[in-house]
């Protein structure tokens, strides 16, 4: 099958896996907050930045390669934690780990993803990132640190952007809760869709397995209000100085969007800066992270990191033009997955980079070094 003939793009690997899951979990994936007005803020602005088509460049090669945090990676995209992954589809962390490992990209585990890092582990390539919501006590917090580096993840990302629980709207109304609690009108969808229930009757459905054994008595809790939030704290500085202190490799801190924090977290040791509104699902009124972007890059050094938003090898030459060095996108990969498979993430990487390809060449970019150089000016937010 001609996998570019049928999907060609994000939007028919979006609508397939739709069609392939039950509804209760599409509203997991897709949902925002409030009236969602963030999650479509950043498309928007997204699709405000326009670049500079150019002429008479000969015969053109592109060059994607890029690097972060000292590794070299073949495309400036990495998969992005999505909690819960293995909800979305069956197995969805050992084969987003093995699809990362086989294209050579970051993947990212969620401290509250269905699989620990020790089950992730056989299945992580060299680029395993693990990203931790921050347990108030100390002692869960070594461990988990113990956890993930001896499963062999490499760089730790923080995440401070969740101090408390969203509303998320769309989810409270489609009945899910954490764990998943099969109600008749659940299971109705479920019998709808197959292929996902074959593989949770194969699996079983999937809970927060990292967490378990300090939730063992919490039950029925509302989907935006899970287990997670009852370990965890919304951190301060000195948590950060603690982490910066007790983990010896790359830190990154997720959830960036002011100029003040991110200078700030230089000073403080950060090896890199994630720039994230978590795509619209923490807070409705917030800017668009391209929006947030050039500022930023005008205060910090290190490297950045952005999502929310991002679909097209389009979008990510736009990120990169605004000063970002690397973008993660989350409900792509899952979308991929669940609409071909462990076939989706390779088709969806293709599907990238052959759109990076494409425009690179009619902006006349060989190579990802100069990019702003395209913009057009008045573009620039």
């Amino acid at each position: 099958m001609n996998l570019h003939a049928r999907f060609p793009d994000l939007s028919d690997l979006r609508r397939r896996a739709k069609q392939r899951m039950p509804h209760f979990v599409w509203e997991f994936l897709d949902s925002g907050t409030g009236a969602e007005r963030t999650k479509a803020r950043n498309r928007h602005a997204l699709e405000q930045i326009l670049m500079q088509p150019s002429i008479l460049h000969g015969e053109h090669t592109t060059d994607t390669r890029c690097e972060l945090l000292g590794q070299s990676f073949p495309i400036p995209v990495g998969i992005a934690p999505i909690g819960m992954s293995g909800l979305i589809w069956p197995n969805a962390e050992f084969r987003l780990a093995e699809a990362a490992k086989r294209l050579g990209l970051p993947y990212t585990l969620s401290t509250v993803a269905s699989q620990t890092p020790k089950a992730v582990s056989p299945y992580l390539g060299e680029h395993g990132w693990f990203q931790m919501y921050p347990p108030r006590d100390p002692d869960i917090r070594s461990k988990m640190l113990t956890q993930a580096r001896n499963a062999g993840f490499s760089t730790l990302v923080l995440t401070v952007d969740v101090p408390v629980a969203s509303r998320r709207e769309r989810q409270v109304r489609s009945g899910l809760t954490a764990p998943p609690r099969m109600t008749p009108r659940l299971l109705a969808q479920i019998i709808m869709r197959p292929q996902w229930a074959i593989g949770m009757a194969r699996y079983g459905m999937p809970r927060m397995r990292l967490i378990d054994e300090y939730a063992d008595n919490l039950t029925g809790l509302s989907s935006t209000a899970h287990a997670g939030y009852l370990l965890r704290t919304s951190p301060n500085w000195d948590y950060l100085h603690w982490l910066r202190d007790h983990w010896k490799g790359a830190l990154i801190v997720k959830g960036v969007m002011r100029a003040t924090d991110a200078a700030r977290l230089e000073k403080a040791g950060a090896d890199a800066i994630w720039i994230s509104n978590h795509a619209g699902r923490q807070f409705d009124g917030a800017q668009a992270t391209i929006e947030a972007l050039p500022t930023i890059r005008a205060v910090t050094n290190l490297p950045i990191l952005v999502d929310s938003g991002f679909e097209t090898g389009l979008d990510i030459l736009r990120g990169l033009a605004l000063g970002a060095n690397f973008v993660m996108m989350g409900s792509a990969f899952h979308c991929a997955l669940a609409a071909l498979g462990s076939a989706g993430p390779d088709h969806l990487v293709d599907i990238l980079k052959r759109d990076m390809d494409a425009n690179m060449g009619q902006i006349g970019a060989r190579d990802l070094s100069n990019l702003s150089s395209h913009l057009l000016p008045k573009a620039t937010p």
